[in-house]
């Protein structure tokens, strides 16, 4: 089982922070793995929503479909991916420090198989330095609007 939680501050209200965060088409930008997400169902975000990314992760490419388990839009956004050899569980939440300031965190939980079970330590270390430039590009991005 890999389990990787990080988190960061950003100095924006909770609504800014949670509505750039869970808008597919931001993923892109402040992700550096992510190529693309391309909406499988209609917009907006809703539980059952699907959405498919391009991704790179250890020198590979990757393509996966999220589905929207859980929805309170400006608290919390849970999806899960089902295919492939590594499913994964992706938690997003956003706590308020006052008016001007977010708690921004991302989890993603997941039971690699085949091989990615034998890399499962490395791949959590590298899971968790890759979310960390994530979400400070995201902070980056947000503080300078």
């Amino acid at each position: 089982m890999v389990d990787v939680q990080t988190e960061i501050v950003v100095d924006r209200p909770r609504a800014v922070v949670a509505d750039y965060a869970s808008t597919p088409e931001n993923a892109p930008i402040w992700y550096r793995n992510i190529q693309s997400a391309v909406w499988r169902t209609p917009a907006p975000l809703a539980v059952g929503s699907r959405v498919a990314f391009t991704a790179n992760f250890l020198g590979r490419g990757l393509s996966y479909v999220y589905e929207v388990e859980e929805y309170v839009p400006g608290e919390k956004l849970v999806m899960h991916t089902s295919e492939g050899p590594f499913p994964m569980e992706t938690t997003y939440t956003w706590t308020a420090l006052g008016d001007m300031a977010t708690r921004m965190t991302l989890r993603n939980k997941g039971k690699p198989t085949g091989f990615s079970k034998i890399v499962a330590p490395v791949m959590a270390t590298m899971m968790r330095a890759a979310n960390r430039k994530d979400l400070e590009n995201i902070k980056r991005i947000l503080e300078k609007v």
